[in-house]
């Protein structure tokens, strides 16, 4: 029978997400608990999909798991089978009345005197925030998920129109009974034993927030990977390491932060589809600039 003659797969959009984030985490718990599902669940629907598509598309291993021969055919099918419904969605609201966008933003972002403002000024638009971890900014506007997300660079840029609102500081995070918690500043050489938690298959973040390498050509020390920042920051607490961060970054009760000279600040920015000419779009990058414009001083 030739393929104009089969009939097309039924594919449940959802079941197909579910397996690019196991694809992409290459392991069942970590990817369950990604999408807040229960472990058992997430298997059952991986199975599901494996029969809509007659072929198994993960195998489990004593390390996680791994994609089949047949799973590596489909998983750039399947990104760019979700993507094309995202754009496809986005489209038709686009088209719809009234006007709606989504405002990404990560972690210690608050959008609010923006969001605020944009739904002052186009009262009858539909203005949805929505919360982004701090990897997800430009799968989520390519994907149509956000129309604009508040984030720190880097990132790649390409395909987005990315506006610098403002610049943070990077500061050194310690536990409280460190040698360096209390100074007045630190700098690399400082540090320069000291290990760096490293993020597990992100390459471009490793180097960017663990500065490595530094600045006369010597290698950063290697910390502990980790898969999330809950985990980093468990681990700093532990004493088994210390970490670069954005200065407005939420901060435990044992952990404290001391700033750090000789290096550049990290860019808070807006980033928005290069290609997207939506009014929406363009009135909220105007009150992102007004208000969004970096935290206010600490009390000294």
């Amino acid at each position: 029978m030739s393929d104009s003659l089969s009939p097309p797969a039924d594919l449940d959009l959802r079941l197909v997400r579910y397996f690019t984030v196991v694809a992409e985490h290459r392991h069942f718990g970590r990817a369950a608990a990604a999408l807040r599902l229960a472990q058992p669940s997430l298997s059952r629907q991986i199975r599901r999909l494996e029969q809509q598509l007659g072929a198994r598309l993960l195998d489990r291993t004593p390390q996680g798991s791994r994609l089949t021969e047949a799973g590596e055919v489909f998983l750039p099918r399947a990104k760019a089978l979700l993507r094309s419904a995202g754009q496809a969605a986005a489209a038709t609201r686009a088209a719809a009345q009234p006007s709606r966008i989504t405002i990404g933003y990560t972690t210690n972002h608050i959008v609010t005197p923006a969001v605020r403002d944009l739904r002052r000024q186009h009262p009858d638009a539909d203005v949805q925030a929505l919360h982004l971890a701090w990897n997800d900014p430009r799968p989520a506007l390519l994907d149509h998920r956000v129309d604009a997300a508040v984030t720190r660079l880097p990132f790649p840029t390409d395909q987005l129109h990315v506006t610098i609102l403002y610049d943070e500081p990077r500061v050194l995070l310690v536990p409280l009974d460190h040698r360096l918690a209390g100074k007045e500043s630190v700098t690399l050489d400082d540090i320069a034993d000291e290990p760096l938690p490293r993020l597990a298959a992100d390459p471009a973040w490793n180097a960017y927030w663990r500065i490595d390498p530094r600045p006369d050509g010597s290698p950063a020390p290697d910390g502990p990977l980790v898969d999330a920042v809950e985990d980093k920051n468990e681990l700093i607490a532990a004493g088994l390491a210390v970490a670069i961060v954005p200065a407005g970054a939420v901060r435990r009760p044992d952990l404290t932060t001391v700033p750090l000279h000789g290096v550049d600040p990290v860019h808070v920015v807006l980033a928005t589809r290069a290609d997207d000419h939506n009014r929406l779009v363009a009135a909220f990058r105007k009150t992102a600039q007004a208000h969004l414009t970096g935290p206010a001083p600490a009390d000294r």
